[in-house]
């Protein structure tokens, strides 16, 4: 399993740590950003203009399943948020690989949720908070821990404990 295989040890220290340090939102392709594709992505019926904006769509926020009718009411989340992965490893991190992490469209890094689930989650681990949609709860924590073992990042003991206990919601 791979939260087995994580290693557990104390956060690292914030020192030196800026959101800027994690280059996010950037062109993936034309004149689309990483934003727009994950909202493109997870939303239905999505509408974008010629520069690639979501200019109508339907989502609903799997952290608190609430069904957001405009763009603007979506924040795109990163799962593991950018100051856990600073504490668990990122810190050692050259930019290149920083940028990779915040814009990850291959695993389970971004997604997009209501803008009031983002800013309660905020930088928190799953030992300070889970998503209120209980049925999400399984795959939230296997995300979560899928992030954390393809960048070799770490975990803290409550956090493992909070993840295990997640995990054991999954049928």
């Amino acid at each position: 399993m791979e939260l087995d295989e994580l290693v557990v040890e104390a956060p690292h220290s914030m020192d030196g740590y800026s959101r800027a340090k994690f280059p996010h939102w950037a062109i993936q392709w034309g004149m689309c950003d990483t934003r727009e594709v994950v909202l493109a992505r997870d939303g239905a019926d999505v509408v974008q203009d010629e520069q690639c904006r979501a200019i109508a769509g339907t989502w609903v926020s799997v952290y608190d399943d609430k069904v957001l009718t405009a763009a603007s009411q979506v924040d795109i989340d990163h799962m593991v948020p950018l100051a856990v992965a600073w504490r668990s490893g990122a810190d050692g991190w050259d930019t290149a690989k920083r940028k990779a992490f915040a814009n990850d469209l291959e695993h389970s890094q971004l997604v997009a949720v209501s803008a009031a689930s983002n800013r309660s989650k905020a930088d928190k681990s799953p030992d300070a908070w889970r998503p209120p949609a209980l049925g999400y709860w399984c795959t939230y924590s296997r995300a979560w821990t899928d992030i954390k073992h393809v960048y070799g990042l770490s975990v803290t003991e409550p956090e493992k404990a909070a993840l295990v206990e997640m995990l054991d919601t999954c049928a």
